[in-house]
């Protein structure tokens, strides 16, 4: 008698790997945080449709949650390969050019996001002293969203250069 699956091991789906499991997790705060922001912005349009006054700072709610949204948002989706492309350009291009191309576009953005990281060591602690007028929350904890997402988008970009490389230099068979 036969197993009812008669899949070899290799056939097997690999289990996702700790990077994988880790861009869904932030895919799915993301998705907590468009949650949130729907039901801050819902409240505030029922309450004012009624003829109530909203609730004190809850406007703010969304617009500082949107910057965190954006960045997680950016991150999970740099690790699944999400983005949109325009890639007419680069498929007239050979497997090589197209290598040195992610390579290049790679590189270029991960100088970009260790820019806004640099900035952001004047900017962040700079926002600390600030407190948003309907919350009276600091603001430094908004601006983190911009270095914090910069680490989470160079990692799957480090990613992709070393995949593309390791594919160059593969022997061929």
């Amino acid at each position: 008698m036969t197993a009812p699956h008669d899949e070899s091991p290799e056939d097997a789906p690999a289990a996702p790997s700790a990077g994988a499991r880790l861009y869904d997790g932030l895919a799915n705060i993301g998705g907590l945080i468009l949650a949130v922001m729907t039901a801050a912005v819902f409240l505030q349009v029922v309450l004012r449709y009624l003829g109530l006054t909203g609730i004190d700072g809850l406007e703010e709610v969304p617009r500082y949650l949107f910057v965190w949204l954006i960045m997680f948002g950016a991150a999970a989706a740099m690790w699944r390969h999400e983005h949109t492309v325009l890639d007419y350009f680069v498929n007239r291009f050979g497997p090589v050019g197209r290598a040195l191309l992610l390579i290049l576009t790679n590189s270029l953005g991960i100088a970009l996001f260790v820019y806004l990281i640099w900035l952001s060591f004047t900017l962040v602690p700079n926002a600390g002293f600030q407190t948003s007028a309907g919350l009276g929350l600091t603001l430094d904890w908004v601006f983190a969203a911009i270095p914090v997402g910069s680490v989470m988008i160079i990692v799957p970009m480090l990613r992709n250069i070393y995949f593309t490389l390791r594919g160059l230099w593969r022997k061929p068979s």
